[in-house]
């Protein structure tokens, strides 16, 4: 008779082979961008001679498909492509935030930071200051993969358990906790970009804050801790014995104490410290009702004295940039990597090194969203699939509850984050603005779905890399053992990620500053 537990993966291994077969089937994504573009093009031949058209929600005025396949659209797609990709929104913020971090680092700031954290916790709290500094390194790229997920098995190897599950700690805060944070990372930017240009094809002056979901994050960061806390110790410990004997350590295995801070990282976190603190209170200085003290509020609205549309927030992507130069540099001179303006130079063009695969995406991205709001079928498609919602009758949040769940299974198939949101945003945001819910509301409950099934996604772009991780404590471990390890986290963060989610809906609260749950129309922009 067949081993219960062998039957188990084995069938588990059938519906990962399925998905695997599935995501390898599409093309790459900037590939399926530029075919997505084409078939955009065709689509706008079909809609024109079959003579669609739809009144307009808020002018009533008639909205009829513009035709791309003409003479007129040719030359509009061949004079318009280069500005389509230079005026793309998400690119130049994104650009700029990665220039900021790429100095903190290459300096060692974000490195040694997360160390700090890890070797400081006491054993009884290792488990969630793992999850929890999984969390937080998502906001420098990374990191957090190719750091903390082998450090954490190091750590719970020198508390004497299993690594694995030190592992899977790390890696469920890392990539199921991708949307929380306390603090506002390059995704963020990226995925307002993307959520601003879907906005505009029902309100052309709509605009998404990086700031749009930081409500929101800031709650679900103690949340995911927990959640990835309870399912350590309760679910997934279980099935690996506290038996460090057992486990073959490698010559790759190094001491933890190791990894402790030297000296000169020490005085780096020192000087970092210092400098943060007072960058943070010049701009707490700039955002401070003016008359408060002399001198505050420079960075309010001018006119109105407001912080919420103020150059204050509408410049957090150079905040971020800011922030990142400053902390890193301050690190760099105290811990010795920074000798001279050349190393910061070099930490800025690292971070823009790795973005070459980025920036084709986002060229043919660019093309698609571009050629989408060109020919108006957003707008028709928006208007009809907000009547066709209307007419199901769904409350809010069973209707964003199934969105959730939708976006959790194409991220089975396609583990991109900002090529999955490019691809939905122009359908789902202008549809559930014409049903009355904001871009931001719409963009976190995609956060939502994105994040959980990341951690069993083989199409996650560093799913190998984990598999390998645990092949080094586990030669026979696949794609089976490290998605029925992970299987556990995936299901209780969706589960209570998404009833943390229609509880904020039910209290109606902001997820983001100036971020409300309903779509309210932009002020006209004045001449």
């Amino acid at each position: 008779m067949a081993d219960p537990a062998t039957k188990k993966r084995s069938l588990m291994d059938r519906f990962l082979t399925i998905v695997e077969r599935g995501g390898n089937a599409l093309p790459h994504p900037a590939t399926l961008f530029a075919l997505l573009a084409l078939a955009v093009v065709v689509m706008s031949w079909l809609a024109s001679m079959a003579g669609l058209s739809v009144a307009h929600p808020s002018t009533g005025e008639i909205v009829t498909p513009v035709n791309l396949m003409s003479i007129e659209g040719l030359h509009r797609m061949l004079t318009g492509a280069v500005t389509n990709f230079t005026g793309f929104a998400p690119l130049g913020v994104v650009l700029v935030a990665l220039i900021g971090i790429g100095v903190a680092e290459h300096s060692g700031l974000i490195g040694a930071s997360l160390r700090m954290l890890v070797l400081a916790a006491p054993r009884f709290l290792l488990t969630p200051v793992l999850v929890f500094a999984g969390v937080m390194s998502n906001m420098a790229s990374e990191i957090g993969y190719v750091l903390l997920v082998p450090l954490g098995a190091l750590i719970f190897l020198s508390a004497g358990r299993h690594p694995i599950l030190g592992m899977a700690a790390v890696f469920a805060g890392v990539s199921g906790g991708y949307s929380a944070n306390l603090l506002i990372g390059t995704i963020d930017p990226l995925l307002s970009g993307l959520s601003q240009e879907a906005a505009r094809i029902v309100d052309p002056n709509y605009t998404v804050s990086p700031l749009a979901n930081w409500y929101f994050m800031i709650a679900s960061t103690p949340v995911i801790t927990l959640l990835g806390w309870f399912v350590t110790e309760r679910i997934v410990a279980p099935r690996f014995a506290d038996a460090p004997t057992q486990v073959v350590k490698t010559a790759d295995d190094v001491d933890p104490d190791s990894q402790k801070l030297s000296k000169a990282e020490k005085r780096g976190m020192g000087y970092a410290a210092i400098a943060v603190a007072l960058f943070t209170l010049i701009l707490v200085w700039s955002a401070l009702p003016q008359g408060t003290i002399p001198g505050a509020g420079f960075l309010r609205d001018a006119q109105t004295g407001d912080l919420l549309r103020s150059p204050f927030l509408s410049g957090v992507v150079v905040i971020i940039f800011l922030y990142g130069v400053i902390a890193g540099i301050a690190f760099g001179v105290g811990a010795g990597t920074i000798k001279s303006d050349s190393d910061v130079i070099k930490g800025m063009s690292a971070s823009m090194s790795t973005l070459g695969g980025y920036l084709v995406l986002v060229f043919f991205a660019a093309q698609f969203v571009a050629f989408f709001n060109w020919t108006q079928l957003g707008l028709v498609f928006a208007v009809e699939g907000a009547d066709f919602l209307k007419a199901l009758g769904l409350p809010t949040i069973p209707l964003f509850i199934c969105f959730i769940l939708l976006t959790a299974t194409v991220n089975l198939f396609m583990g991109s984050a900002s090529a999955k949101w490019a691809l939905m945003a122009p359908v789902f945001i202008p549809m559930f603005m014409l049903l009355g819910y904001s871009p931001e509301m719409t963009q976190v409950a995609y956060r939502v779905g994105d994040s959980v099934t990341n951690i069993i996604s083989p199409m996650m772009s560093y799913f190998a890399l984990i598999i390998a991780f645990f092949q080094r404590y586990e030669p026979k471990a696949g794609i089976g053992t490290l998605v029925a390890t992970m299987l556990p986290y995936s299901i209780v963060f969706l589960i209570g990620w998404s009833l943390m989610f229609g509880v904020w809906i039910w209290f109606e609260l902001p997820i983001g500053p100036d971020s409300p749950l309903t779509y309210i129309p932009a002020a006209p922009v004045a001449n």
